[in-house]
């Protein structure tokens, strides 16, 4: 019926009825399976970047301390049934109501306590979530992204916000709201909830101090309310000490104890595609990471620039049919920042990827990049890979970008002259082909057969 929609109805009309769709499944599913996650607390995480980091640390101390938790991100779903995570292959974060209502469902009957759940704007935007009663909310920060669907920044932000009030309406939930204090909109979210707590590295209720960075992650202590928490995270970047503070807030609003928390972070050593680094044993070093916005980049390059010997080297691309200003911006901040930029194909979908790659050539070279000498256009990303790992040299960083975890890539399909014109909901991703791809497989073999 939606394909059907798609066609028959004007594009205008359609994007305003999505929401309203959504709304209608989410209730009748809803009502259908009795409201699954009722008895289940639901920690929901929402923002641009750290989303997954975040879920992760917090389920990885609930399970540490003995409690039966379930998570939903774009990695994985585990249903908390004992038999660990599966791959979410759907590229949505968060499910439409037909799946996330039997997913709920699920989780029920095994006996789940705690969910953590990733929250998108688009899933917030259509209502998704409806009937799920958040306990605790949580926001990492709000950059620029998904434009394309939003429109603005501010209808982007705002939708975020939807998860700090759908938990406000939770009489019967915790009403707890954790939210960044260095980002912008930190006072726009804390608002919208009864209880806010703040995290930072200043001015926040938890701060952090005495930070130590480490390669392999960071230490530091978490101070609030005259209670300290000593903190060791094992993932790497000053992000994770934000995605750490988040969960450690998070852990705190649950109820957890100081030792339940700190084991539970210490515990946790690797969130697959993020800072994941692929050693074969060569003399330079190789990362992948899920980095795919002009803010996570800016972030990312400060953090690993001083960790090249040598020259540090990107290889990245920007999705098609998503956020087209984004291409530029990045493009920009990766000339800024690194010796060799390789502009590659991401998810192109219906889009020409080589036009894609223009753009990210164009903000390349205000940055001063040169083509041919310091920039390239490889479209072919298995390609892209092996030229900038055959081109590394002793002591050089090599940082491949924008896929992380992700097992396929998207392009082109028969249906590409129709998909051209429809609207985005976050639900055309079958309509297009996948290929079969694992960055870290790819860059391994790279390795081994380096010339």
């Amino acid at each position: 019926m939606k394909k059907l929609a798609k066609r028959l109805v004007p594009i205008r009309l359609f994007k305003a009825l999505v929401p309203i769709w959504h709304l209608c499944n989410s209730v009748f599913y809803q009502f259908r399976y009795g409201f699954p996650a009722r008895g289940i607390e639901v920690i929901g995480v929402t923002g641009t970047d750290g989303k997954t980091s975040t879920s992760t640390l917090i389920t990885q101390m609930l399970r540490n301390s003995g409690k039966k938790v379930a998570m939903m991100t774009t990695i994985s779903v585990d249903y908390g049934d004992g038999n660990g995570p599966v791959d979410n292959p759907s590229r949505l974060t968060t499910f439409g109501a037909a799946k996330l209502v039997n997913a709920l469902k699920r989780m029920r009957q095994e006996g789940v306590e705690y969910l953590v759940l990733e929250v998108t704007s688009h899933a917030l935007h259509q209502h998704r979530v409806w009937g799920v009663p958040v306990s605790v909310a949580v926001m990492t920060n709000i950059g620029h992204e998904h434009l394309d669907y939003h429109g603005t920044f501010e209808n982007y932000r705002d939708a975020k916000r939807l998860l700090f009030k759908h938990a406000n309406k939770n009489s019967h939930g915790k009403r707890i709201g954790i939210v960044n204090a260095e980002d912008p909109s930190a006072e726009l979210f804390a608002g919208d909830i009864a209880k806010p707590v703040t995290y930072g590295l200043k001015q926040a209720d938890l701060r952090a101090e005495k930070v130590k960075l480490t390669p392999a992650g960071s230490r530091y202590v978490a101070k609030i309310d005259g209670e300290e928490y000593r903190i060791d995270c094992h993932l790497p970047g000053s992000f994770n000490v934000y995605n750490s503070l988040a969960a450690v807030a998070a852990g705190r609003a649950l109820g957890l104890s100081r030792e339940e928390i700190e084991k539970g972070i210490d515990s946790l050593h690797e969130v697959e595609g993020r800072m994941t680094r692929v050693d074969e044993g060569q003399d330079f070093a190789v990362i992948v990471d899920y980095a795919h916005t002009p803010e996570s980049f800016e972030k990312l390059f400060a953090e690993v620039k001083p960790l090249a010997e040598n020259r540090l080297i990107c290889v990245f691309g920007s999705a098609g049919r998503r956020d087209e200003a984004k291409r530029a911006k990045q493009g920009a901040i990766a000339g800024k920042w690194c010796d060799i930029v390789i502009a590659t194909e991401e998810d192109d979908r219906d889009i020409d990827g080589m036009e894609i790659l223009e753009q990210i050539a164009g903000g390349a070279e205000t940055s001063g990049k040169i083509r041919d000498e310091d920039l390239f256009l490889v479209h072919d990303r298995e390609k892209a890979v092996q030229e900038a790992i055959n081109g590394a040299k002793k002591g050089d960083l090599v940082m491949l970008l924008g896929k992380g975890h992700e097992k396929s890539i998207l392009h082109n399909g028969p249906q590409a002259a129709e998909l051209r014109h429809l609207p985005q909901d976050d639900g055309d991703e079958r309509r297009v082909l996948k290929r079969p791809y694992d960055e870290v497989t790819v860059a391994r073999e790279a390795i081994k057969n380096k010339k």
